[in-house]
């Protein structure tokens, strides 16, 4: 009896972990200063794929901002609630990286490649927005708020 418990002890805690190391979530992004909380985003898998919509700015001069800079279907479209994110899967070499969609900019238009980590037991995770290969762009850490 007190076998069957630790292993169901032990069972759950590793799926607790494995749930823990995916993007999927809600998430306190913030600025590449490393200080500034910028919005909450929230990270949902559908079939495998990852996506990501802003739920909340933090910043009140910015709650009606709209990517006027954007070229495609969100151009002129409201921050709040625009999907961010498109097109994340599992990376099939290094399970503990996400990648091969786009994550956009708001402030300048701009879509990049993409490739998230989650870090310290998937309660940050490593966002590396790139342009060609992941070492041409920037990084930033979002915090799980869930």
């Amino acid at each position: 009896m007190k076998t069957t418990l630790i292993a169901l002890a032990l069972a759950g805690a590793s799926l607790a972990a494995a749930a823990q190391s995916t993007p999927a979530g809600l998430w306190k992004t913030i600025d590449d200063d490393g200080k500034t909380e910028k919005s909450l985003v929230r990270i949902t898998e559908t079939a495998g794929t990852f996506s990501a919509k802003v739920e909340k700015v933090f910043d009140a001069t910015k709650q009606d901002a709209r990517c006027e800079l954007c070229s495609d279907d969100r151009k002129d479209q409201p921050v709040l609630g625009m999907t961010i994110v498109k097109g994340v899967r599992a990376n099939l070499d290094d399970k503990a990286l996400w990648d091969g969609g786009e994550i956009l900019d708001p402030n300048n238009g701009k879509t990049y490649k993409v490739r998230m980590k989650p870090v310290d037991g998937g309660k940050r995770i490593e966002v590396r927005g790139y342009i060609g290969a992941p070492l041409l762009g920037r990084t930033q850490t979002w915090i799980r708020v869930e």
